[in-house]
């Protein structure tokens, strides 16, 4: 409803096409109007999971695509679509669209929002760092972090004022992420009733570091035969022939099943035994909440983001990172103490719930959009001393 106030176009663009957890944020906040005023203008560079999932959603994107280091036909097209809609308020996800859109608000005089997701988002060996530090230190009114680790992180290896940095959590609909637990993975693996299945949700990249995933799972085969291990997400990529290739060294591959992609996450999430993320690094990870709220226990690496998620021993474990060994014994524990299990699993979901939720993330985005707009709205900034 029509509060008076006069309408705000916000424009949200991402310089990926997905699927990932920046992705799914992008999304969520380009499709939920913040404040009954808001108007969102959508800019994509390309087809794919984001475009598929906006069309479902009944949201149109303008496509601007881009390529190389630096494209300026495509940072020509932001500032025209900036200024043909007369855009109050970029709001952009990832570096190279934090970057373009910092430039182009600086051209336009409009304020920019970068949301930062992961520490890959500022790398040491990126071409044109100068260029991009000061963009991201001209441009920039606010640059959002998805947790405080990685806000310190990139402060310190790229010197953005602290004074306009912020972290905002990244948030799950607890109505789609909820307890039902199901049969959908062992019937669809043709498991046996028995099996144990342990999960991993995230696309095949480096980061995620699924081969130390593989050699836990070749401890607990060797343990209990009724292990089975599934990793979820696009391994579309040059990793994916390694890593089976490791799974054949280890004797697993009856054991561990890369299924891909997939949309239906939150039902098997509820077909998972116990979540593990095995990542070296993390800006959030939104899979864990997805697992917490689903009732499912996790066991993560101290990678970063998982930290602030994860209180160890309290509502999921937390291993050292690229250590199978406590990796697996942590798996071991939670499947086989039961009353263990369930502490962590009721404490995960009090978190889940008070926390990491959508509406409280687009809470604190829409604050952070009223105080640049001028509507004095504060936002909680945990600006670090």
């Amino acid at each position: 409803m029509d509060d008076g106030r006069p309408l705000r176009r916000i424009l949200h663009t991402i310089d990926t096409t997905g699927p990932g957890g920046a992705e799914t944020v992008f999304v969520e906040l380009a499709t939920r109007p913040i404040g009954s005023n808001d108007h969102n203008i959508v800019a994509i560079t390309g087809s794919g999971w984001v475009q598929d999932e906006l069309h479902r959603r009944g949201v149109n994107a303008h496509v601007l695509e881009v390529s190389g280091s630096f494209d300026i036909r495509y940072f020509y097209g932001l500032v025209r679509l900036i200024r043909k809609y007369r855009v109050d308020l970029i709001q952009s996800h990832l570096l190279g669209s934090n970057v373009y859109c910092s430039l182009a608000g600086m051209i336009c005089r409009v304020p920019v929002v970068s949301t930062f997701h992961g520490s890959v988002d500022y790398g040491s060996t990126e071409r044109h760092l100068a260029l991009k530090r000061f963009a991201l230190n001209q441009g920039s009114s606010r640059c959002v972090f998805v947790s405080d680790a990685l806000r310190e992180e990139i402060v310190e290896r790229s010197g953005i004022g602290r004074s306009r940095t912020v972290t905002i959590h990244n948030g799950i609909d607890v109505e789609v992420f909820t307890p039902d637990r199901n049969t959908a993975l062992s019937q669809e693996l043709r498991l046996a009733d028995d099996a144990i299945i342990i999960g991993a949700v995230g696309n095949i990249r480096p980061s995620k570091d699924y081969a130390t995933f593989l050699r836990a799972a070749a401890l607990l085969r060797g343990w209990n035969s009724r292990y089975h291990f599934v990793v979820i997400g696009d391994g579309d990529n040059a990793l994916s022939p390694q890593l089976l290739r490791l799974r054949g060294e280890l004797g697993l591959d009856d054991a561990v099943h890369f299924i891909g992609f997939r949309n239906d996450i939150a039902t098997l999430l509820n077909s998972l035994d116990v979540f593990v993320l095995s990542s070296i690094t993390e800006g959030f990870s939104l899979a864990t909440v997805q697992a917490m709220a689903c009732g499912v226990p996790v066991v993560v690496t101290r990678s970063g983001g998982p930290e602030e998620i994860v209180s160890d021993g309290v509502n999921g474990i937390l291993v050292d990172v690229q250590a199978e060994s406590q990796l697996a014994e942590a798996i071991g524990r939670v499947t086989q103490d039961a009353g263990f299990r369930q502490t962590l699993v009721a404490n995960a979901l009090e978190s889940a719930r008070s926390r990491y939720t959508l509406d409280a993330m687009l809470v604190q985005y829409r604050a952070l959009y009223d105080e640049l707009l001028g509507r004095g709205a504060a936002v909680g900034r945990r600006i670090g001393r």
